[in-house]
């Protein structure tokens, strides 16, 4: 199976081409604006008057730079193409001459370069390495990649064959995949071979000083890659080091990596999933835990968690054209990443709460002087450590990576967006058009000029529709020209129960239509939603498309009384109400206010 990139496709219209002009005319200036305020692009110039530089500084850079990449490659952008420039000239001049460069380690600790696993100097290489291969692709300037092609080699020298690093594989997984793509874009197979380096080091030998191989679970190295079956540690490493092995996996046909991908992507989309795709569950180390733990209120779900999963699920579409996977994408982008972004684009969450109960953030801590951990109940516009938003700024530009692959002679439609799409399929040149307003509705017009090809197309795991033959989720079909083939995926309301040992979720029922998971806020429900209870015996109200993209639900529903007293016996007495739902991504843009995904029922 191979990968369509996005550079041959463009979003013509709907939901994806509002998000990427959103994108485009306010969030990467916001981004841009926040990093320029706290100091990091000063940073690149050697420049630390106003602000310490952080470890991880070098990859809120580069992210944003790669989402600058992507945007020209639609359409010039002069004005950030200049920032750019300037950026990759100060590089040029802090890089040392032997091709190391990391702003923190340059400017605040050069005694200490590559002694300290946990500090991200091989991360900030690896997000540097993949803004430099997008930068060239979009505008064909060789400088910025050059400088980190010195600085692979290096990277090299020190670790493979001088062998004189404190440390052998990254503590944040980043720069294995990082490689994949610089190989693939310079066609230097060395880098192929660094990536397949740090994938088979990490697991086999204790790092960093650490006494215990449990400790080792937080950066996935208590195992060798290969024996890993179950996800663990911190979510963003964990995925992004997925992602590394089911590149090598299939760049190598590695069956033993393409097991250990499988297994632990079951155990993900299993055991360890929101449904909103988020993943990570735990405030501490933003980590995964242990099955079916998870909680709503305290989730942590980072936004590249979700990101991460999406990109580690549509790699594994390369291994075998299983709906799954492509099921899990639709789940993590349209809910757990899409809900990091405001609907201005000008604030993000870092963590995506399933609920919110805003009583709970003003608990009198005058005994214990600390309060249990919650999620903000409101986006920022910049984070200490703020990785979440230019991740958001480069993948949104992007989103169309995630829409097809191709075998010899097929092409697989795995996602369904507004789109044109210029691709050779079996050596025939064709153009793909496809025409939607999904996630509004599931009907999909697919056409093809140019010639007949064969295509797959994916019957998403919401469907109940679709009547036809499928092999793992996927209808295989001729698309001829002029003769297009129509969708229709049926979109209704639906009530989702959880696994039982899901135990926040027993006796609550979340509701999804399509892809869109939906939440209740207070601000359209009153105080204490979590009392009222969703009527199954009566029908959903769906709205026209709302200001959030996707229309709102309603339904007739029931709470109780108030009571006068604080406690009092059973009463079946209910009030009838009319319960609001909008788009589980939309929420927190009106307020601080309560919000909940899973609901009572009557």
């Amino acid at each position: 199976m191979e990968r369509i990139d996005f550079s041959d496709i463009k979003i013509t219209g709907g939901f994806w081409k509002q998000k990427q002009e959103l994108v485009r005319n306010t969030t990467v200036h916001a981004v841009y604006n926040r990093f320029k305020d706290t100091g990091r692009f000063e940073a690149f110039k050697g420049d630390t008057s106003r602000f310490e530089p952080h470890i991880f500084w070098d990859s809120d850079v580069a992210k944003w730079v790669e989402g600058v990449a992507y945007l020209t490659m639609e359409k010039r952008e002069p004005e950030l193409e200049a920032i750019v420039d300037e950026l990759v000239d100060d590089i040029e001049r802090m890089q040392d001459d032997n091709g190391y460069f990391n702003i923190f380690y340059t400017v605040k600790e050069p005694e200490n370069r590559f002694k300290y696993r946990g500090c991200h100097e091989l991360y900030c290489a690896g997000h540097l390495m993949e803004a430099a291969v997008a930068y060239y692709q979009a505008t064909g300037k060789r400088k910025f990649i050059d400088l980190m092609c010195r600085y692979a080699d290096y990277i090299e020298k020190r670790f493979v064959k001088d062998k004189d690093t404190d440390f052998i594989t990254p503590g944040h997984e980043e720069i294995e995949l990082a490689l994949v793509r610089l190989a693939e874009c310079t066609g230097v197979m060395r880098y192929l071979e660094l990536a397949k380096f740090f994938i088979n080091k990490r697991g086999t030998q204790l790092e960093d000083g650490v006494a215990d191989w449990s400790e080792q679970m937080y950066c996935q190295s208590h195992l060798p890659v290969r024996e890993q079956t179950t996800a663990e540690g911190h979510a963003v490493r964990a995925v992004y080091l997925y992602c590394a092995m089911a590149d090598l996996a299939l760049k190598y046909g590695d069956e033993g990596l393409k097991i250990a991908c499988e297994a632990i992507f079951d155990n993900i989309a299993g055991k360890k999933m929101y449904i909103t795709g988020g993943i990570g569950s735990s405030h501490e180390g933003e980590a995964f835990t242990v099955d079916y733990d998870l909680p709503n209120e305290v989730s942590y779900t980072e936004s590249c968690a979700a990101l991460g999963l999406a990109l580690f699920a549509h790699r594994m579409l390369l291994l075998d054209a299983d709906s799954k996977y492509a099921d899990a994408v639709e789940r993590a982008v349209y809910n757990g990443f899409l809900s990091s972004i405001s609907l201005d684009g000008k604030s993000f969450y870092y963590t995506n709460p399933l609920e919110i109960i805003p009583m709970h953030h003003t608990r009198d801590v005058s005994v214990t002087g600390k309060s249990m951990w919650l999620p903000v109940m409101s986006r920022q516009e910049v984070f200490e450590c703020s990785c979440c938003p230019p991740n958001i700024v480069r993948f949104i530009p992007s989103i169309g990576n995630l829409i097809y692959t191709k075998s010899n002679d097929t092409l697989f439609i795995h996602q369904y967006m507004d789109s044109v799409s210029e691709l050779e399929i079996g050596g025939k040149k064709v153009k793909v058009t496809q025409k939607t307003a999904y996630p509004v509705d599931g009907r999909i017009v697919i056409s093809v000029e140019g010639a007949d090809i064969k295509i797959a197309v994916r019957i998403p795991e919401w469907c109940e529709s679709y009547k036809g033959k499928t092999k793992k989720g996927y209808a295989y079909l001729e698309l001829k020209e002029n003769s297009p083939v129509e969708l229709d995926f049926e979109m209704k309301p639906e009530f989702i129960e959880a696994d039982p040992r899901v135990t926040d979720n027993c006796g609550r029922y979340a509701v999804q239509r399509g892809p869109v998971v939906y939440c209740m806020e207070g601000v359209d429900n009153g105080d204490c939603i979590r009392d009222i209870r969703l009527d199954t015996g009566s029908c959903f109200t769906v709205g026209d498309i709302s200001e959030y993209g996707a229309p709102i639900l309603k339904i007739k529903a029931y709470r109780k009384e108030k009571s006068p007293t604080l406690y009092r016996k059973k009463t079946d007495k209910l009030v009838e109400t009319e319960a609001t739902l909008i788009p589980y991504y939309a929420f927190a843009n009106r307020g601080e206010t309560e919000m909940q995904v899973w609901h009572l029922i009557k």
